[in-house]
């Protein structure tokens, strides 16, 4: 569904800044793939790129074989900083993409998409009144809401207690596994990386290479946290992790 085909990003400032170099990457439809590296190393310019916002200095970035040079409606993506109006109540929030696109939708719609990321019971209040776990609910009803086949996260939890954040990816996967549809998110948590992906991209250097690509068939199992297997991932990811330092 999505090719990444020898991509390279150069921002015009300051001379130029190469933000990532010759990442080569694929992803079926239904998949899932995590980005994990440090600060810094093109997570972000990447998830960028798939969603059409930037485009790439050179390579090709493509989704059903066509090249991505524009935002697609098929790709929805959620930012660490929730992207929330606040002066909007959560129900506005949640329909506004659908608003945009001119759908029709019934009141039903909305209640349903909220109740089912456990967040229905806020649907009237304002996002300054909700936790941050809260606020990310709305911001992925708002994504899920428009049926995408791409889901894009960027560092999606990296803000929350160790708890929410596990709650929260739980019920990503739980709806990931009901809509099929693929997801790439970016992260620096290696457990959530090993939590999320079913391969695992480790990235580093300035500009952002790709370093390895870890394949994690368990991924989304149940238990799959508490495993061993799990542990075991997760300390390959860190070791591939400590090797770029």
């Amino acid at each position: 569904m999505v090719v990444l085909d020898n991509i390279s990003k150069t921002y015009p400032v300051n001379g130029g800044i190469q933000a990532v170099s010759t990442i080569c990457l694929s992803l079926a439809a239904g998949d899932s793939l995590t980005l994990v590296g440090p600060s810094g190393c093109g997570k972000s310019t990447l998830l960028l790129l798939l969603a059409g916002l930037e485009q790439p200095t050179a390579g090709r970035v493509l989704f059903d074989g066509v090249p991505v040079r524009e935002h697609r409606r098929e790709i929805a993506l959620v930012l660490q900083d929730y992207g929330l109006f606040p002066w909007k109540t959560v129900r506005r929030n949640v329909e506004l993409g659908l608003r945009i696109r001119r759908e029709r939708f019934t009141p039903k719609l909305i209640e349903t998409t909220l109740s089912g990321l456990d967040i229905g019971e806020k649907i009237d209040v304002y996002p300054q009144q909700l936790s941050g776990g809260q606020k990310q609910r709305v911001a992925l009803a708002r994504a899920m809401i428009l049926h995408p086949r791409l889901l894009l996260l960027d560092e999606p939890f990296a803000a929350l207690d160790t708890l929410t954040r596990e709650r929260l990816q739980d019920l990503l996967l739980e709806t990931w596994h009901s809509r099929g549809f693929g997801m790439i998110i970016a992260t620096h948590n290696v457990q959530e990386a090993v939590m999320l992906g079913r391969r695992i991209a480790v990235m580093g250097g300035k500009p952002g290479r790709l370093m390895t690509i870890i394949d994690n068939p368990d991924c989304g199992e149940t238990d799959y946290r508490s495993s061993d297997e799990f542990n075991l991932l997760a300390r390959q990811v860190r070791k591939a992790l400590e090797r770029l330092l």
